[in-house]
């Protein structure tokens, strides 16, 4: 029987483990990514692992998340990802470059290799028919040091595409109508792979964008083949050399499909506060917009900002709205610069915007008290903008410039000037960002590293103990994502300072939480969090489980956990485990004094372990569905000390 896309990339870089699905095997890493809100901790764990120098074929630390520098403690991490890239022998990506991942499509990627990266959307990587995957800080720690990543086997789903976009509808559409088929949870251990007639018909900005996007579903990662469109973009680029063809085999194996017909798509939305949330652009029409704002690592290639441009020519935003551009490159401004596009977007009324995250996790460009905001980035949780209150819909480009010159929700196939954007003969490309690309792999093992004082030093978790005397410190619903967990936007500057960062953990939820937690830990009683169904959705944010791990969380009682997070809160020594019995979640409540005479159990055997609700009186199962290795690091406190203690 043929192979798929994901079996030969998987084969390919099989290290030990399963080969089946559910089963846990480790792979070796071509190239790690890593970003500033996530980096500076995973460089902190990369020294404190002793490790001397990079040995995945490459590394490149960007800087793209907290570029607005609003005190010192933004600056002083620039400049010790700047320094330890240098010593280590990381390419480092200055602060204006662009956001990670555009920037690594547009120079790094390569068909076939893998990709780690400490951010949600690095299988925006798919696009070029890489294997890229998001995942803590601490694990791409360790694939830079040459570490194998582990990962369950996958399951994989293919998504046949047939027929062809009706002018006015993009790759945006194509991946909302994928979240309203699939919504955003119970997708864990799955990878999408793309094939069909249908893709041939889309550039591989378009085929990124919905790779990008295939996080909100909480899959593994998505796949594209690599064809001549791939090979042409890569030319483009001036890395033919890096192409490579890569397609599934007649016969391949999925363990499922479901098709789209491109041609019967209409542009869409993704209503508050989930990306799962989809609705018609023509069900929203004439709803009063407020804000407008196009980028992000979803769209904001040149090839979706040229759209807008050429839309915008001649015309004006609408006097009620507010609108912004945020370009994903330094390449992407300076091509609409030299064919004089950036005018379209100034004479209309649209301010430009820095090329960074910014707008996208919530650290500029904040809506208005309820106000509706159009965006076209990724994730639209509650509050993540900045304002508890706004109402944020994702959209494509096109629907987006639509709003933007009507002041209203409105069917981007109505505006004159739609037309297809060609991919150039050649992008304009100037590498001069990108420092120590000379010592990549190398280092200078001499060059001083600059620490600044809100650099700190990565947390060390403690052994399980074998008994639980705990009190449920919150309790918390549904689709918990890590945002609500540890906001982002103006907090995210104290991510290399975990005590201070840890004093906002579930801020956005109950603000008393940190000081609570804290209060049990230094009364020796261990923190627990009950939470309901997918727990731990959208970011790789380590962060979401450190600062728990530092206010004394050891016990994680959920209906069901995210992958990612899942791996994180295994990576700091939290047992993760869900009810076996998803009635007891309503039955516990916030307080409540919960017991374990053996929690090593969970460590054992099936998982399978019984907790005692002291405050009510009745006894409940819950599961840990671990592998041997994780078993390992949480009885261990965790992948540091792990480390620490050698084999």
């Amino acid at each position: 029987m043929g192979r798929n896309i994901v079996e030969k990339i998987l084969e390919a870089h099989y290290v030990a483990g399963a080969r089946s699905a559910g089963g846990e095997a480790a792979i070796r890493i071509d190239q790690t990514l890593t970003q500033d809100a996530t980096g500076t901790m995973a460089f902190l764990q990369f020294e404190s692992m002793g490790l001397a120098r990079v040995k995945a074929e490459l590394a490149v630390s960007y800087v793209d998340h907290n570029t607005i520098q609003v005190g010192f403690e933004n600056a002083d991490d620039h400049a010790y990802l700047r320094s330890a890239a240098r010593r280590y022998g990381a390419v480092f990506s200055k602060p204006g470059n662009g956001i990670c991942h555009q920037l690594h499509l547009e120079r790094f990627g390569a068909p076939g290799k893998t990709l780690l990266g400490s951010d949600s959307h690095t299988p925006t990587g798919g696009g070029l028919g890489m294997l890229a995957m998001g995942a803590g800080g601490i694990d791409v720690a360790v694939a830079m040091g040459g570490g194998p990543f582990y990962l369950n086997w996958p399951r994989v789903r293919l998504v046949r595409l047939t027929g062809a976009l009706a002018s006015g509808v993009s790759a945006k559409d194509v991946i909302l109508k994928v979240l309203e088929r699939l919504g955003t949870k119970g997708n864990v251990g799955w990878v999408i792979e793309y094939g069909g007639p249908g893709v041939a018909g889309l550039d591989v900005p378009a085929r990124a964008t919905i790779a990008n996007m295939g996080a909100e579903l909480g899959v593994t990662t998505s796949v594209f083949p690599s064809d001549r469109v791939t090979r042409g973009f890569l030319a483009a680029q001036g890395r033919e050399t890096a192409w490579t063809e890569l397609k599934a085999d007649r016969g391949a194996r999925y363990d499922d499909t479901f098709e789209i017909d491109l041609s019967a798509l209409e542009p869409l939305a993704a209503c508050p506060h989930s990306p799962g949330n989809v609705a018609t652009v023509a069900s929203l029409a004439g709803l009063k917009v407020n804000q407008v704002l196009v980028g992000s690592c979803t769209n904001s290639s040149y090839r979706d900002l040229k759209t807008v441009a050429l839309l915008l020519r001649g015309r004006k935003v609408h006097p009620d709205v507010s609108a912004g551009v945020a370009p994903g490159s330094r390449q992407v401004v300076l091509m609409l610069a030299r064919e004089g596009l950036l005018e379209h977007f100034i004479s209309a009324g649209f301010r430009l915007l820095e090329n960074a995250c910014g707008f996208c996790i919530g650290n500029s460009v904040s809506p208005e008290t309820n106000g509706v905001s159009l965006r076209t980035c990724n994730r639209n949780f509650e509050g993540r903008s900045g304002t508890s209150s706004a109402q944020v819909y994702l959209v494509s480009p096109e629907t987006a410039v639509a709003a933007a010159l009507s002041g209203v929700v409105s069917d981007p196939r109505a505006l004159t000037g739609l037309s297809a954007v060609k991919r150039p003969k050649s992008f304009v490309v100037d590498d001069s960002m990108f420092l120590y690309r000379e010592t990549a792999g190398v280092g200078v093992p001499d060059a001083p590293v600059v620490r600044g004082p809100n650099i700190g030093e990565p947390p060390v978790g403690k052994p399980l103990p074998a008994q639980l005397e705990g009190v449920v410190a919150i309790k918390v619903g549904d689709k918990i994502t890590t945002d609500h967990i540890m906001p982002a936007g103006a907090r995210l500057k104290y991510r290399s300072n975990v005590p201070q960062y840890a004093r906002f953990v579930f801020e956005g939820v109950d603000r008393d939480f940190a000081a609570r937690a804290a209060a049990n830990r230094d009364a020796g009683r261990l923190n627990i969090i009950v939470a309901g169904e997918s727990y731990g959705q959208g970011s790789s944010r380590e962060h979401a489980a450190m600062c728990p791990m530092y206010l004394g969380v050891r016990l994680i009682l959920a209906k069901s956990i995210e992958r990612i997070h899942l791996a994180n809160l295994v990576n700091f020594g939290l047992l993760p485990c869900v009810f076996a019995d998803l009635a007891d979640y309503d039955r516990i409540q916030a307080g409540d004094r919960l017991t374990c005479g053996d929690l090593h159990a969970a460590l054992r055997g099936d998982g399978v372990v019984t907790l005692c609700n002291a405050t009510q009186g009745f006894d409940f199962a819950v599961r840990a569905h671990l592998t041997e290795r994780q078993r390992r690091l949480i009885a261990a406190g965790g992948l540091l000390p792990s480390v620490a203690a050698g084999p």
